[in-house]
């Protein structure tokens, strides 16, 4: 009682250090990442052999760095290169001698404007008329395209934070692979639960979406089972300091770097693959997928989430192993009894 006694001051002393440094992490995160959005590399798709458009953007790179021009072998590459989010827009020359500038707005409302403000800039410089259609266009009720990104963070909170409350209620390594096996299928029914609730949240409740419930929910359940797996593996092999590692990895550095709030071309150089493969960025990304772009383009991010799953699972037991082995390994040997005795008999 009294070695407790005198060790917990310093206890206390960690985990406050601790929540500094995290809270430090965060100001520094999210201000260095958003303080000041800066669109550089933003890519936009062009036909090879299509001259007037390629001149015009060939123009646009020799000025600034906002653009990138990638280019498809035929208009219909173009056109998936477009749907699968590749590009934010595609310019083309008309028969008529203008251009055409074809956006998908849903994929970041503001690197849309961001293509459409220096484009227009160019055609008119090289006198030119320029017509835009936007071909995925935002839903009224989700002008800014960022819902998909605050419901990914909805479901990856609830993900990390299930997995903490059964952490903290019955241990960070469950103590057999039995235990082990039932706090996987209760993280699985709720990811479920949760996967649902947020899609009749943004669907009959908030009225944001009427379409893709279904799909909604599928995304919503696998992006929770993914963070609530993650944390779970974390926690089992580093107790409570695994905790605020994942919230370092998915909170701290996850959100800022998920390209919900601003695509991914506007971020510091560091962040700016992130999205590709930590779990608020690919929750964002399938969402919108799956609401707004075609199903080709949820190839990586279904996969990505399912993959932290997979290691998620794979933690958690080979942790509950390991501890178990350990137990074993610190447990005294059973007292001899009279049977074993060398004089017995």
């Amino acid at each position: 009682m009294d070695q407790e006694m005198r060790d917990r001051p310093s206890r206390t002393a960690a985990l406050l250090l601790g929540t500094l440094v995290l809270a430090t992490a965060f100001i520094a995160a999210y201000v260095g990442a958003l303080h000041r959005p800066t669109p550089r590399d933003v890519p936009v798709g062009v036909v090879s052999g299509d001259q007037k458009a390629q001149a015009v953007l060939a123009a646009v790179r020799n000025q600034t760095d906002i653009l990138e021009d990638v280019d498809y072998g035929d208009p219909d590459a173009a056109a998936d290169g477009l749907r699968n989010r590749e590009v934010y827009g595609v310019l083309a020359s008309t028969t008529e001698g203008g251009l055409v500038l074809t956006t998908a707005s849903a994929a970041a409302p503001a690197a849309t404007d961001v293509v459409i403000q220096v484009l227009g800039s160019a055609a008119r410089q090289a006198e030119m008329p320029l017509r835009i259609t936007d071909e995925v266009p935002v839903a009224p009720t989700d002008p800014r395209g960022l819902v998909p990104f605050y419901l990914a963070v909805g479901y990856v909170l609830g993900g990390y934070l299930a997995a903490t409350v059964l952490g903290l209620g019955n241990g960070t390594a469950p103590r057999s692979l039995r235990r082990a096996g039932l706090r996987i299928a209760a993280l699985a029914v709720y990811s479920l639960v949760l996967g649902a609730v947020g899609a009749v949240v943004v669907g009959p409740v908030l009225d944001v979406w009427d379409h893709d419930l279904v799909g909604i929910g599928a995304t919503g359940a696998l992006a929770v089972f993914a963070a609530a797996m993650i944390a779970s593996a974390v926690q089992a092999w580093l107790g409570l300091f695994g905790t605020g590692l994942v919230i370092l990895l998915l909170v701290v550095l996850g959100n800022p770097g998920s390209g919900g709030i601003y695509a991914p071309e506007f971020l510091p150089t560091w962040l700016r693959g992130m999205h590709l493969w930590n779990v608020p960025g690919l929750a964002t990304d399938l969402l919108k997928s799956v609401i707004y772009f075609d199903r080709r383009s949820s190839g990586w991010p279904a996969t990505g989430l399912t993959i932290w799953t997979a290691l998620g699972v794979v933690g958690v037991l080979s942790a509950t192993l390991f501890h178990a082995g350990r137990r074993a390994a610190r447990r005294p040997p059973p007292a001899p009894t009279s049977t074993d005795s060398p004089t017995a008999g």
